[in-house]
């Protein structure tokens, strides 16, 4: 495949302008030793809709220091070996999250973008449409190149540590964003070492919305004979013009300040508690988001998604402020041997399935003011209403064969238990 490198920079000598939606409206700055400091732009903090970048990063005149900022500003980027891959793409050092910045911020998750603060120029954007054959060599590549970094313009940053790269997608046709253009969806490919990945994940999310839960739109594709899931963005949208435009967002961890190594709770990240205080703060309709929240926490437990962290949770800012978005990250982890039994986040203080029984749910739902007989009738009809709807669900796929008779061996097991313990 024919590459068109970016312009590997890494040379940052002023600091990066901060924009949400099309104002600037802060500074981040790298200190004399290295350190992120951030600092909101006098106009923004007079401006009447002015809204903060995130929870952690309140509106005020204060310089944010390297501790207070580092959650928010490197939660952007992607994490672990694919961070390695990237800052080794782009001949840069993997530490440095304001170079990072530098190259990749054009487009990140939300509507905050980055601009270096002595260059203007502003490079064009335009979409590259990718035929079959192409994105099948892309599929290939993106092990190797996450995010596509360095290759034909793209500049944009996804949080995380799966392969992925962002992209834009009209009815059958997709396209790489190139110079920061705005995408519609994220792309996904297969995982080597847990096969089928792409249509479990897709069986879970659809099965996430059929049982009336909030979530990202899903779509398992096929190009040159490989599998890869496309997973539509709840932070763009289309306005009345029909032009592409943006929805700021932040994850839990962010919003906590809390860095993306860090965000399972053992290494310092938020538990459920935490989480369920983040929207009682945060959230423009905490009642209604903590009830949301639980479903998700229900629902993760039935399906075995061991891997439901901090990062895997947002805060959408709409018209009315902060809401609990609707969820990703949806996967039956527990079906591969190789990955933990064990939840990253305890209900009551308990991690494995055959540990947790409805009175733990009731403990946690009366630790964070809701209703626990409510919550424990919820875990029941969620269980019911999942089994019913994987009959109508398509299993023609192995693994969605298979994810779907663990699910119902979880939803059986839970109902039972529920005769008896409360």
């Amino acid at each position: 495949m024919e590459t068109n490198k970016i312009g590997q920079r890494g040379t940052l000598k002023a600091g990066l302008d901060v924009h949400l939606f099309q104002c600037k409206v802060g500074t981040l700055f790298r200190d004399e030793i290295g350190r992120l400091t951030f600092v909101y732009d006098a106009v923004w903090l007079e401006n009447a809709n002015a809204i903060p970048l995130s929870q952690s990063l309140p509106l005020t005149s204060k310089q944010f220091t390297q501790k207070e900022c580092q959650g928010y500003f490197s939660g952007l980027l992607p994490e672990g070996m694919n961070r390695n891959l990237v800052a080794r793409n782009l001949k840069v050092r993997a530490k440095s999250d304001i170079i990072l910045l530098e190259l990749l911020g054009l487009e990140c998750a939300g509507a905050v973008w980055f601009t270096p603060s002595e260059n203007t120029e502003r490079p064009t954007k335009r979409y590259l449409t990718q035929s079959d054959a192409e994105l099948a060599e892309m599929l290939k590549m993106l092990p190797q190149t996450p995010l596509f970094a360095g290759e034909k313009d793209v500049r944009h940053t996804l949080a995380g540590a799966q392969d992925k790269v962002a992209v834009y997608v009209d009815g059958t046709s997709v396209s790489l964003p190139q110079n920061g253009a705005l995408t519609t969806h994220i792309l996904k490919p297969d995982h080597d070492r847990f096969p089928g990945l792409v249509h479990n994940e897709d069986f879970c999310m659809k099965l996430a919305a059929a049982v009336g839960l909030s979530v990202a739109k899903t779509e398992a594709r096929t190009a040159g004979g490989a599998d890869y899931l496309l997973i539509e963005r709840y932070d763009r949208q289309k306005n009345e013009v029909g032009e592409l435009t943006c929805l700021h967002q932040e994850d839990f961890c962010q919003a906590m300040a809390i860095r993306s190594e860090n965000k399972y709770p053992g290494d310092g990240g938020p538990g459920f508690i935490q989480c369920f205080k983040l929207l009682d703060a945060a959230s423009t309709a905490p009642t209604e988001d903590s009830h949301h929240f639980m479903a998700a926490v229900i629902f993760n437990f039935l399906i075995g998604n061991n891997d439901a962290h901090g990062k895997n949770f947002s805060l959408l800012y709409g018209k009315e402020g902060p809401r609990l978005a609707p969820l990703y990250d949806l996967i039956a982890t527990n079906i591969y041997p190789d990955l933990t039994r064990k939840m990253a986040m305890k209900i009551a203080r308990h991690k494995e399935f055959p540990k947790i029984f409805p009175r733990h749910f009731s403990w946690l739902a009366e630790t964070v003011g809701l209703d626990p007989t409510l919550v424990v009738n919820q875990l029941g009809q969620l269980a019911s209403q999942i089994l019913e709807a994987m009959v109508k669900m398509n299993t023609d796929h192995p693994v969605k064969k298979n994810v779907s008779r663990f699910i119902a061996a979880r939803c059986e097991g839970t109902l039972s238990i529920l005769e008896y313990d409360t």
